[in-house]
């Protein structure tokens, strides 16, 4: 029997949101042991430096898979509605964005902006991730490019979890650094609530629920593959690739997960 089996015959709407619901429950990375130790205090200040750099390339292409949705979208309704997340991470107006705040929280951890914007100490698991997640949106049925982002149903949680763990368990944490998980606290839903009407009213057969439930656990697998690449280097003493972030306080020997 595959794991995919009970997401193959939904029958109702209902029954796919709450498919979705128990995927993520299953599978969204908040469970993943780096961000355990990330939460609850058990980095070290290189290792939260090296989290920070690598999610960074995560956020920087945001904007551009949102963009590559709505290039290719003939629905007006939906171009207007993703529109909001691209001003979102890039800023309009006065309005700095997520991106700039992302890269405050990298510089208030001591590391040079510029550093962190040439992505030149990036993990290559993180691009290859990353950019999968690109081309998922760019390539796929905008049904499933949809369902991708629906990771943000759970990310309140993880981020009502991180901002008093990132506080109260790193004195070089500030409130200021925090700022995106915070801002993060009120877009995630608008979006995930958008984002969910949206497939399960476009989601009219099985077939299309079961292709909405993969778009899902694909994306959940992106996010998470990109903690392995962090805990394998960082953490397990895996080795870090040539050309990589090595962080000051690092130690080649295995650390105690």
């Amino acid at each position: 029997m595959s794991h995919l089996d009970p997401f193959r015959e939904l029958q109702s709407a209902e029954e796919l949101e709450a498919a979705l619901r128990r995927i993520g429950a299953e599978r969204y990375h908040i469970h993943h042991p780096f961000h355990r130790m990330l939460h609850t205090g058990r980095c070290t200040k290189g290792q939260v430096q090296a989290w920070a750099l690598n999610r960074y390339v995560y956020q920087s292409r945001i904007p551009m898979k949102d963009a590559s949705l709505i290039g290719r979208c003939p629905d007006r309704e939906l171009r207007r509605e993703w529109l909001v997340r691209i001003l979102d991470h890039d800023g309009f107006g006065q309005e700095e964005g997520g991106i700039e705040r992302w890269l405050r929280l990298c510089e208030g951890l001591g590391l040079e902006r510029d550093y962190v914007v040439s992505e030149e100490g990036v993990l290559p698991a993180t691009v290859f991730a990353v950019e999968a997640y690109v081309r998922f949106v760019r390539e796929r049925s905008l049904l499933e490019a949809v369902a991708s982002s629906l990771t943000e149903l759970f990310a309140p949680a993880i981020h009502e979890e991180r901002i008093p763990g990132l506080l109260q368990n790193y004195p070089f944490v500030s409130e200021e650094m925090v700022a995106y998980f915070k801002k993060r606290l009120g877009q995630a839903p608008r979006d995930a609530g958008f984002a969910l009407d949206y497939v399960k009213r476009h989601a009219d057969t099985p077939e299309k629920r079961f292709l909405v439930c993969k778009a899902l656990i694909f994306k959940c697998d992106v996010l998470w593959a990109q903690l392995d690449a962090l805990h394998h280097a960082y953490v397990l003493g895996g080795g870090i690739p040539k050309g990589a972030f090595v962080p000051v306080d690092h130690a080649p020997a295995a650390r105690a997960a």
